[in-house]
């Protein structure tokens, strides 16, 4: 037995995991907040090795053998000759770039000329239009940068000591915008256009590989950023997709290629087995659910609008809620507000508009995973992330509206479990005890495992009465 460890970085703390390279088991965890405030868009790099100093304070490292690192995804460390960062990392919530990512749309014409060159099109939180900002905006610190690196690239190069390179991996490498997954090469010539001149890049690499030991002879990991390693730490495969319920929403699934997207609502990510994760996100997912509280006077919060909703039926007696509250990414219509569809005596009760909440929420993101789906991508189960999707009324529509089994993993720390079993990974190959084309086999997550059963042909009621509405406003949103 071995003992590894995965730390994840996020936006606002650092959760450090210590697990059995064999099993996956967790030994032991450490947290610690970020010295930053909350919803700040730049902060300076340092205080994400304080908040690992602490959360890895007291001993949690001791017979360690390896670790990985995974981190917020789209921040930027722009970096001088000498290794200093040239002003605080903007993080991925930054939304200063709007401008200048149009710009870099319409500077290598169009949409369709970005999906063919990277696979995404530009978007304010990457890399490559941050860059394309601070050579408008500041152009005194655009001057200086020598270097490029993301979160989990600063914070591997800390661990090795600071060498004379820096690594990333393909995961952390999909969001920059100038890396494409499908031929997975760098686009320097995309750098140069947003930023004014060459910079120095890490080197990519595989998901199995070492970037180096530390001064102690710790091994340390590729690494990844959070979305690839919360699903590596899953476990999910092939004909999984993962739906994530935040304020906002997304749908994830495992393919076994890139996909480019001149529409933009498919963002092409690698993930962290040599795969590829495309993601579709929506703006709505559960602000629909908190806004409808507030419209009814739910005082419980959103365990009572889920009660609520349970006295409905499929359907909500003909109600639907077209859940575009701050506008929608997918389908593209950022100017549109939400809509409320079925208004009759029979339908105007608190509960069916409690219902119509949870199923708007879930048909939009049903229409986001059916983007995948039309690309090739199979769909054969779902796991649902998120507080919401702990709620009754949740796990009792998902199955139905998604048309599949559904699996609602227990809570944990999936980020830095993915971390660690990539670490896990390298120490294997080091130690010629595990294939660089298979990863340890982890078990998998303790889960509830919803199936579709009777109310299959309820819930394809469901989705066609929403459809309806939805053309009815917006005629050939998807295209």
């Amino acid at each position: 037995m071995g003992i590894v460890a995965g730390l994840d970085s996020s936006a606002g703390f650092t959760h450090v995991v210590v697990c059995d390279t064999d099993t996956g088991a967790v030994l032991r965890e450490g947290y610690a907040p970020h010295p930053v405030e909350d919803r700040a868009t730049e902060t300076d790099p340092q205080a994400w090795l304080l908040s690992l100093g602490e959360a890895a304070a007291d001993g949690l490292l001791d017979d360690v053998q390896a670790i990985g690192v995974s981190a917020q995804q789209h921040g930027l460390v722009p970096l001088d000759a000498s290794g200093t960062p040239v002003r605080p990392a903007l993080l991925g919530n930054d939304k200063r770039a709007q401008v200048a990512a149009a710009g870099l749309v319409e500077a290598l014409g169009g949409k369709q000329a970005w999906a063919q060159a990277v696979g995404t099109v530009p978007s304010s939180p990457q890399p490559l239009a941050k860059l394309a900002w601070m050579a408008r905006h500041e152009p005194h610190h655009a001057a200086k940068i020598a270097a490029v690196v993301q979160p989990h690239d600063w914070l591997v190069w800390q661990l090795l000591g600071r060498p004379g390179r820096w690594t990333t991996d393909r995961g952390a490498a999909s969001g920059t915008g100038y890396w494409s997954a499908a031929t997975e090469t760098y686009r320097p010539d995309l750098v140069e256009m947003a930023l004014g001149h060459q910079v120095a890049l890490p080197d990519v690499l595989g998901p199995s590989d070492s970037a180096g030991t530390t001064p102690e002879g710790l091994l340390i990991s590729a690494g990844t950023g959070e979305t690839m390693a919360a699903a590596f730490g899953l476990g999910v495969g092939a004909g999984d997709a993962v739906v994530s319920l935040g304020a906002s929403g997304s749908v994830m699934a495992v393919h076994h290629e890139a996909l480019a997207d001149a529409s933009g609502m498919i963002t092409s990510f690698a993930d962290a087995t040599g795969m590829h994760l495309p993601v579709v996100h929506t703006s709505n997912a559960v602000r629909a659910l908190r806004g409808t509280a507030e419209l009814l006077g739910v005082q419980g919060g959103l365990e009572e609008l889920s009660e609520l909703a349970m006295k409905s039926t499929p359907g909500a007696s003909g109600l639907v809620l077209l859940p575009y509250l701050e506008g929608e990414r997918t389908p593209w219509l950022p100017h549109t507000a939400g809509s409320l569809f079925g208004l009759r005596r029979e339908s105007m009760k608190p509960e069916h508009l409690a219902r119509a909440s949870f199923e708007g929420m879930l048909c939009s993101l049903a229409d986001a995973m059916d983007v995948l789906r039309a690309r090739g991508v199979q769909v054969r189960r779902v796991f649902l992330l998120g507080a919401a999707a702990e709620l009754p009324a949740v796990q009792a529509m998902a199955p139905m509206v998604f048309g599949t089994q559904v699996v609602v993993p227990q809570p944990a720390q999936y980020a830095a479990i993915g971390a660690a079993r990539q670490a896990a990974w390298a120490l294997g190959v080091a130690q010629g005890t595990l294939s660089a084309q298979a990863p340890p086999a982890w078990q998998g997550a303790v889960a509830q495992v919803l199936e579709p059963g009777e109310e299959l042909a309820a819930g394809g009621a469901v989705r066609q009465q929403y459809a309806a509405a939805r053309e009815s406003v917006h005629p050939g949103a998807f295209g």
